[in-house]
C-alpha cells in the first residue's frame, strides 16, 4: 500500500481559512488515480506537481476539479508558484520568474516580496472573445432581472484556455442576489464553458462571484483563470479608468471566503498582458494510502 502526501493551502487569501482552497500533491500518478484523490479531497482543484530540475522551469502540473481535467487554472498556478517556492524549495530563495508547464502551453509566473508579504502573479495567456450572449436570457439565468445587468456591457463568452460566460451586472448588490443552475443555457453553451462569472465594476476593479456547478463547483471563492480574461474584456470595452493598469478583483465574499486578486496591465511593444497575483496560505498537510 501506497502513501500518497498533499499540501493545503488557501490562494488569494489574506488571512488563513478565506480565499480559494488548493490542494497539492508534489508528484504525478495516473490519470484516474489523479481524478480520484482530487473527487476524494473535494476542493476546487487539485494540482498534481512533477519536478523537472530545471530552476527556469521546475514543474509541470496538472489541475483536476471534483469532476474532470483542466488545461489551465489561476488559483492552482499561484498556489502551486507559491508551494514550490516557498514550502517544497524546488528553486533558489532568490529566484523571482520561472515558468510552469500547463496542459495549455508553459504559463510565466513571478514571485514577489513586499513589506513582509509575498505575492505569487501569473501572466495569463492570450485571451479569445467569442459569442456574445442575450441579455434577458443571461438575467434570467441568474434569477435576475434585465434591469440588473450593466447598461451597455455585453454578456460575452471569453477565456484564456477555459471558457467563461461573463455577465456584467449593476452594483454589487446584483452579484449578491444572483444565483446560476444547471439548465440556464442551453446544453451546448453549458458544455462549453467552465463557468458562470457574474461581476459588477468597483472603485477598485471588480466585485464578483463564480458559478460552475459544469464542473462539479456550485460556487468558486477565487478564479485566476477567469480574472485575467475579465480585465481583458474589460480593457476591449473601454470600461477601466483611462492610464490606470493596477486593480483588485475582490470575489467569494457571499461564501463567507473573501479573495483578494490583484491585476496588473501591463503593455510590451503594444501588447497588453494581463497579470493576476495574490497572497497564499499554507494551512496544512496529509496524505492519502492507496
Amino acid at each position: 500500500m501506497a502513501q500518497i502526501s498533499y499540501l493545503l493551502f488557501d490562494v488569494f487569501a489574506e488571512r488563513p481559512f478565506q480565499g480559494n482552497q488548493l490542494a497539492v500533491v508534489p508528484q504525478h500518478l495516473d490519470d484516474a488515480t489523479m481524478q480520484t484523490l482530487a473527487n476524494e479531497l473535494n476542493v476546487a482543484e487539485t494540482v498534481f506537481l512533477r519536478r523537472t530540475n530545471d530552476a527556469g522551469r521546475p514543474a509541470e502540473l496538472r489541475i483536476f476539479t471534483p469532476r474532470h481535467e483542466m488545461p489551465f487554472a489561476g488559483h492552482p498556478t499561484v498556489g502551486a508558484t507559491f508551494a514550490i517556492a516557498e514550502v517544497l524549495k524546488w528553486v533558489p530563495a532568490e529566484t523571482e520568474n520561472f515558468v510552469l508547464g500547463e496542459r495549455v502551453g508553459d504559463v510565466a509566473v513571478r514571485l514577489e516580496r513586499n513589506d513582509g508579504k509575498l505575492l505569487a502573479w501569473l501572466r495569463t495567456p492570450p485571451v479569445s472573445f467569442e459569442q456574445e450572449l442575450d441579455r434577458a436570457q443571461a438575467a434570467a439565468s441568474l434569477g435576475l432581472a434585465q434591469s440588473d445587468l450593466h447598461d451597455t456591457l455585453p454578456p460575452q463568452i471569453a477565456g484564456a484556455g477555459n471558457p467563461f460566460l461573463f455577465i456584467p451586472l449593476k452594483d454589487r448588490e446584483s452579484v449578491d442576489r444572483a444565483w446560476y443552475a444547471v439548465g440556464g443555457f442551453d446544453q451546448a453553451i453549458e458544455s462549453h464553458v467552465s463557468g458562470v462569472f457574474a461581476f459588477s465594476l468597483t472603485e477598485n476593479g471588480a466585485y464578483a462571484r463564480m458559478f460552475a456547478p459544469m464542473s462539479g463547483i456550485a460556487e468558486d471563492p477565487a478564479t485566476g483563470s477567469a480574472t485575467g480574461p475579465l480585465f481583458a474584456y474589460l480593457t476591449k470595452y473601454g470600461a477601466l479608468e483611462r492610464g490606470r493598469s493596477s486593480f483588485v478583483s475582490e470575489q467569494g465574499v457571499k461564501l463567507g471566503r473573501r479573495s483578494v486578486l490583484h491585476v496588473r496591465i501591463e503593455s510590451d511593444n503594444g501588447s497588453l498582458h494581463f497579470d493576476v497575483g495574490g497572497e497564499t496560505i499554507f494551512v496544512g498537510e496529509g496524505s492519502f494510502r492507496v
